[in-house]
């Protein structure tokens, strides 16, 4: 019988034995990777990266009991120590108090009475003498907390409405920075370049010039992040409109839609749950840039973190970092909750 078999065959392994795969890199690439390489060696240098590789070596050794001392980990643990535990409760001496009823104390309070030792100089003897001294406070157990929630309420306060005018702000950049629905190049390129500034211009230097204007409060933080934020906003927005697909549009079109119809039924719905998104993220980002920016006066718990800070209570500033914490974890939560609910 005759092999056709073979003869079918013949041709198939005569291809897969010419048949090679290229290469996915070229001499060119390897250049370009060395170059790389080089650039990042130099700044390393410059950037100190050695003493930081070092440093932290020298710190896990610390603490795997493999070095003697490091000074990473002597700070860190001196930081620790003394934020820990976190301040929960507040207390204010009762002679600052000369309106205090002891009969009738605020809710949850009540009065402790404090004994310090310090020595003090004896003008007659010259010498230093040990005194006890005895001071009463009026104690809320859970003051402080309080204080720092409230706090904290505003800076949530302050990303709500800085990312709610982005959100205004933005929108009309976003037509105008859409390339196929600008009314003409000079609108776009105006568009493009004021989104391109708002972007360039971080939080914390808009909110120093905007706290000279407006003066401290939470005004110069909403604005500075209202402002930032659209420049992020604009730009995404504007690239999800001329991404959109082109199919629906052109459906539209067909059937004499005008430029707004066809952008509101036929772009709006493919890209609102990427913009939720988007604006979802900005809530969030906005959350923790209202605490950075609060440092110089623009509102929020920034400035009581800032004060706390410099008057060296580090179990205060535990206390803030912990709420922070825990309201960017909510904050996450409820986020991803809302983008499950829309894609």
């Amino acid at each position: 019988m005759f092999p056709w078999n073979m003869i079918r065959r013949q041709p198939m392994q005569t291809a897969s034995s010419n048949w090679r795969l290229d290469p996915p890199y070229s001499a060119r690439h390897v250049l370009i990777v060395l170059v790389v390489i080089c650039a990042l060696l130099y700044s390393g240098k410059h950037m100190e990266m050695d003493r930081m590789v070092v440093m932290t070596a020298q710190a896990a050794g610390k603490l795997l009991g493999l070095t003697p001392d490091s000074q990473v980990a002597r700070g860190i643990s001196r930081i620790a120590e003394s934020m820990w535990p976190p301040a929960v409760a507040e207390k204010e001496e009762t002679a600052r108090r000369p309106d205090l009823d002891r009969a009738r104390l605020p809710w949850f309070t009540h009065i402790e009475t404090e004994e310090t030792t310090v020595h003090r100089l004896n003008p007659t003897t010259l010498q230093l003498e040990r005194t006890t001294e005895r001071a009463e406070y009026l104690v809320n157990p859970v003051g402080y907390l309080q204080t720092v929630l409230i706090k904290m309420l505003e800076t949530l306060e302050i990303a709500a409405w800085g990312t709610l005018l982005s959100v205004l702000l933005s929108v009309p950049l976003a037509y105008f920075a859409a390339r196929n629905y600008t009314p003409n190049r000079v609108c776009y390129a105006l568009a493009r370049g004021f989104i391109s500034l708002l972007r360039s211009a971080p939080e914390l230097i808009v909110a120093l010039f905007l706290v000279l204007a407006y003066g401290f409060g939470p005004i110069a933080g909403i604005l500075a992040l209202s402002l930032h934020a659209a420049g992020f906003l604009g730009k995404f927005y504007a690239e999800d409109i001329e991404n959109a697909d082109r199919k629906p549009q052109e459906a539209l079109e067909a059937i004499g839609a005008g430029r707004w119809r066809t952008l509101w039924y036929g772009v709006v719905p493919q890209v609102l749950p990427q913009y939720v998104a988007y604006t979802l993220y900005i809530l969030d980002r906005n959350v923790r840039m209202a605490t950075v920016i609060g440092l110089v006066g623009a509102g929020g718990i920034g400035q009581e973190l800032k004060g706390r800070f410099d008057m060296f209570q580090y179990d205060h500033v535990a206390t803030i970092l912990i709420v922070v914490f825990l309201v960017v974890v909510l904050l996450d939560q409820f986020s991803a909750r809302t983008r499950a609910r829309l894609i």
